[in-house]
């Protein structure tokens, strides 16, 4: 007993170092994002904000680019969600009946997509030929196709929703589109919480499409700016109008990276808690056999 006593003790404390290792960064972060910036440069800020103000989100919410970045950002969420959901359930449904002509070739083709891939230039190609570039479609057409959420779908299909109901409303008379609308889909509500989750986390966080398809800043999504931000170190001007007086430019351009960072994660960081078991649960059907 008392070495399972002291094999828990070791157990929570690795835990609990662990989980200080990632959530201070966080923490701090936060922290320096309503901090003053003359104080986050000297170092003063540790944990928690030192000489709190919200000079940082006023600036931040002062430039156009950040806030027509979150527009196209929840834009490009939705939308990609919505197209995205549409293909993979018109995808998965059939692959999901038995009955399907060369269902298996069909798969192993979907599967082959993910093995091989013509790459980035071809890729580039077709996406202009289809008239796609420099258009907001090239953001969310290119990845509407996900085969990883097309094996979760048609695993829970099989596996959850009995064969025998489906093949008892087809005797009734029901129709494929009828069963998919009045019985598959109202059953899958939580397979398909985990596919907007996917999908919402997925777009939220892209940035690499719209960097290769947009050239039309009015069009990029929010994480192009941070990235501008972040990497690049550009700040533009109208974002340190009337204050470069009080403070250093440098000390300025971190706290708005602080708080910029803050904007892009916190609606995500707010919904993931309350959604989280769905996750788990998208990771335990994709390892089911199916």
């Amino acid at each position: 007993m008392k070495k399972v006593k002291l094999f828990d003790i070791i157990v929570y404390i690795l835990l609990g170092l662990s989980g200080l290792l990632v959530l201070y960064p966080l923490l701090y972060i936060v922290s320096a994002s309503f901090s003053a910036p003359a104080d986050v440069v000297s170092g003063r800020v540790v944990l928690f904000p030192v000489n709190p103000t919200l000079l940082a989100y006023r600036q931040v919410f002062k430039n156009k680019l950040i806030l027509s970045g979150y527009a196209n950002t929840i834009l490009y969420s939705a939308g990609g969600t919505l197209i995205s959901l549409a293909v993979t359930i018109c995808a998965a449904y059939p692959l999901s009946c038995r009955r399907l002509m060369g269902r298996g070739l069909f798969s192993k083709l979907l599967i082959f997509s993910t093995l091989f891939s013509g790459g980035l230039i071809p890729f580039y190609l077709v996406v202009k030929n289809l008239g796609l570039l420099y258009t907001r479609w090239s953001v969310v057409v290119p990845v509407a196709l996900n085969v990883f959420h097309i094996i979760l779908m048609r695993t829970h299909i099989q596996t959850a929703i009995p064969a025998e109901m489906l093949e008892a409303a087809e005797i009734d008379g029901c129709s494929h589109l009828g069963r998919l609308v009045y019985m598959v889909l109202p059953l899958s509500g939580s397979i398909l919480a985990v596919l907007v989750l996917y999908n919402v986390v997925g777009q939220w966080n892209s940035y690499f499409y719209a960097m290769m398809f947009l050239k039309d800043q009015d069009m990029y999504p929010l994480q192009i700016i941070l990235r501008d931000i972040l990497v690049m170190n550009s700040v533009s001007s109208d974002m340190t109008v009337n204050i470069s007086e009080m403070i250093l430019k440098q000390g300025l351009a971190d706290v708005l990276k602080y708080a910029l960072i803050v904007v892009s994660s916190a609606p995500l960081l707010a919904v993931y808690p309350f959604i989280q078991k769905h996750f788990v649960k998208g990771v335990m059907m994709g390892s089911m056999k199916g």
